[in-house]
């Protein structure tokens, strides 16, 4: 940590933001070529991650790539596989639990990925999130011979969504921001601390969620991660890191306006407390300086795959 800070003290950091997304960059691309190695087999691109991991922005920057060599990729919402709210599991508390595989209609789903892989037209149903209940409309969804199914969702690598189909036809990726840097000789910026600020600073943006609703209920998403996303990350064919050696210094000042605004009576005052302190150590940079099309984006906003 203190390497990075010494290059922004130095005037160095648009060097550093520029060699950090130049990583990003190859692996992504080295990824796509590693498809592009096993294009007769591959029929579907499978992407899950833990909250906040940068999944969504991965996968425009991948599918950028993808072109490149050729390919077309075709996407498959898990979101209109949904069953009516009124058929969804519910958890120990009684609420409706929609992270769990069974609030998908899995019949239907692993039947269409099925139908896809082998070449064959589906008609994608249409889930409207206002009614909680399917519509009546149908998209129809076809892969052709140069294009490969994309689906990217925190059950994409649960063997549940697929069935039987053969693994050599599917490309397992788990993105994760999995960090890299170290406070001292000692001590490590925990994993799972990077995440949550960036879901604090997107939450209130995007979202209009206050980072104190966002710290509560941190623990049912990680007890969930747990659940539905490690278990099965060992089965993928590549991991992706998506931390950046710059994050926290340009996720600074977001950050701690966010947090700033909890009050010293909330329930979260510890947690508000610990991230701030973590964040002190960090030396803020301007935040405009980092790429439109970084990961980083996703969460600070400005990014030219989601804002116009």
């Amino acid at each position: 940590m203190a390497d990075v800070n010494a290059f922004i003290r130095s005037g160095r950091h648009l060097e550093l933001i520029g060699i950090a997304e130049a990583l990003h960059e190859k692996k992504i691309s080295l990824i796509a070529d590693s498809i592009l190695t096993q294009q007769r087999a591959l029929r579907a691109l499978l992407i899950a991650g833990p909250s906040s991991s940068g999944k969504t922005s991965f996968l425009s920057r991948l599918n950028t790539q993808l072109f490149v060599n050729g390919f077309r990729p075709v996407g498959l919402s898990l979101d209109n596989y949904y069953l009516d709210h009124d058929r969804t599991p519910v958890d120990a508390d009684g609420l409706p639990d929609f992270d769990v595989p069974q609030a998908f209609d899995l019949p239907l789903l692993r039947d269409h990925i099925r139908r896809l892989v082998d070449g064959e037209p589906v008609d994608v149903p249409e889930f409207d999130f206002v009614t909680g209940r399917r519509t009546d409309h149908r998209t129809t969804l076809q892969v052709g011979p140069n294009e490969i199914l994309v689906i990217e969702g925190i059950h994409a690598l649960n063997p549940a969504l697929v069935g039987r189909i053969d693994r050599n036809r599917l490309y397992k990726i788990h993105v994760s921001a999995l960090g890299g840097l170290n406070v001292d000789l000692v001590n490590r910026v925990p994993t799972s601390e990077i995440r949550l600020i960036r879901r604090i600073v997107r939450d209130d943006r995007d979202r209009g969620t206050p980072a104190e609703q966002t710290l509560e209920r941190w623990a049912s998403v990680r007890r969930g991660e747990y659940r539905n996303i490690f278990r099965f990350q060992e089965d993928a064919d590549v991991m992706f890191n998506s931390s950046m050696v710059y994050e926290l210094n340009a996720l600074r000042r977001p950050a701690e306006a966010v947090l700033q605004r909890i009050g010293d009576d909330s329930r979260v005052r510890d947690a508000r407390d610990r991230l701030l302190n973590l964040l002190t150590f960090f030396d803020p940079i301007d935040s405009s300086k980092v790429p439109f099309n970084s990961l980083l984006r996703e969460f600070i906003g400005g990014s030219i795959y989601f804002d116009p």
